[in-house]
């Protein structure tokens, strides 16, 4: 509606905001978006999180800035005018989303990209390594692709095209290949599964049906089907993607499946994060001092701290982190808090990592398990402490503890005809936090 490009945290809370290149002030973000929220939800706001919408992201910061610097047009609230005519900000967006599709579907974009593989795609001689490695421990492997077969042939000959590797089509390398799979659309109505002729490209007469072939590309299909003829479903799969939507979000909500999102930009972040956690360990420095500033304060107290200087402190300290990132700063964080799309990768990426070549430095039995997070009232308590409860409290909360077990023992002396009144204790483990049930596991909790 504004014409602005937002970075927002995971709630909605507005982090950033330039309106073409020109950064907004506090007051004038305040101004266009109350509290300086939005709701990702609204149908004004279209999200850029993926590696397509960059240079889309780009494009429209191109054309907002040179709008409303001509001096051919006179820049409003929702848009630009020159004499009777106006063209609002959401106008302009629709014919960049359109132009960026155009390119993508009828433009010469593969053409070029296939004319000189070398500049713009990159290869990696560790990748036949990690497939032949994977088929050498039983894994299946898969390449699901919203691609055409054509196109895909030519990356992925490029891709899997070494003089080191023993000569092999790239179609060995997988158990089963899907093209042209219309992904969202793939993982909840999908279209008709057909078989490719992969001698000239095109789909074959009829619908597919029975076992999926070693060595045969089909066309289209959906996660329903695919997963049935497999054999393999939910967390069988680990589903590698870029896309936080198409690939991610909608493969392990509809499907449950393992994820791992390839974040390019990863490398930059930790080569920053290394660098510069002296920046970030100030400002959890700054943080504890602004707590102890109230330390010692309850709603007795009248005087209200004076903390600018923290905050100003807070502000700048912030600022330079997030300039060692760019300009527009971390793609994780802004200060000390998450993005929108951090929050997204923990949600729905199992594993994240700026590509997954990664796997090749881990056993394929290795278990990945991410840190515990503690929440705001768990991270406020050191454990080596003493109690901050006086006494009196402690004394009141074992009495309260002990309170269910009495009223458990008067219900194991009452006569009722009811034939369970409570659960029993469990002897073995029931909470399985880390690790998918198994048979192994059942049988010993039967036995």
């Amino acid at each position: 509606m504004y014409g602005n490009l937002l970075k927002v945290d995971a709630y909605g809370n507005i982090l950033v905001c330039y309106h073409g290149f020109r950064f907004l002030k506090t007051s004038e973000i305040y101004n266009l978006y109350p509290n300086k929220f939005i709701q990702h939800h609204e149908s004004r706001i279209y999200i850029l999180n993926t590696l397509f919408n960059l240079p889309e992201a780009y494009l429209l910061a191109c054309l907002i800035d040179y709008f409303t610097n001509s001096t051919e047009y006179i820049p409003g609230k929702n848009g630009i005018k020159n004499g009777n005519i106006f063209m609002s900000y959401k106008s302009i967006f629709e014919d960049v989303r359109d132009a960026i599709d155009w390119v993508h579907m009828r433009g010469t974009l593969k053409e070029e990209t296939v004319n000189n593989l070398s500049k713009y795609v990159a290869r990696d001689e560790r990748l036949p390594m990690l497939f032949n490695r994977m088929h050498e421990v039983g894994k299946k492997t898969f390449l699901l692709t919203n691609s055409e077969f054509d196109y895909t042939t030519k990356i992925m000959s490029y891709l899997f095209d070494f003089p080191s590797e023993k000569k092999r089509d790239w179609k060995e390398y997988f158990d089963y290949i899907l093209v042209d799979a219309r992904k969202p659309v793939f993982f909840s109505g999908g279209t008709t599964l057909r078989q490719v002729d992969t001698e000239t490209g095109a789909l074959r007469i009829g619908i597919h049906v029975g076992p999926l072939t070693p060595g045969q590309v089909y066309s289209g299909g959906n996660s329903d089907v695919f997963t049935s003829l497999i054999g393999a479903s939910g967390k069988d799969v680990l589903y590698i993607g870029d896309h936080i939507y198409g690939d991610i979000l909608k493969s392990k909500k509809t499907r449950g499946w393992r994820t791992f999102l390839v974040v390019p930009e990863l490398q930059r972040e930790v080569h920053v994060w290394t660098t510069k956690c002296h920046l970030f360990n100030k400002l959890q420095d700054l943080d504890v001092q602004l707590g102890d500033t109230y330390k010692e304060m309850d709603s007795s107290c009248k005087d209200t701290p004076d903390i600018s200087q923290l905050r100003t402190a807070i502000r700048e300290v912030s600022h330079e982190l997030d300039m060692s990132y760019g300009i527009l700063g971390s793609t994780f964080r802004s200060g000390s808090r998450q993005t929108f799309f951090a929050n997204q990768i923990c949600h729905y990426a199992d594993l994240y990592a700026c590509t997954f070549l990664n796997l090749m430095y881990y056993p394929f039995s290795y278990m990945f398990r991410a840190p515990p997070m503690l929440m705001p009232h768990e991270s406020t308590v050191e454990h080596e402490e003493k109690s901050f409860f006086s006494n009196g409290e402690v004394d009141e909360l074992e009495e309260e503890a002990q309170e269910p077990i009495r009223r458990r023992s008067r219900l194991e002396n009452s006569e009722s005809s009811v034939p369970h009144l409570y659960a029993e204790t469990p002897n073995v483990v029931t909470h399985h936090h880390d690790t998918d049930d198994d048979e192994d596991t059942d049988k010993s909790a039967e036995n």
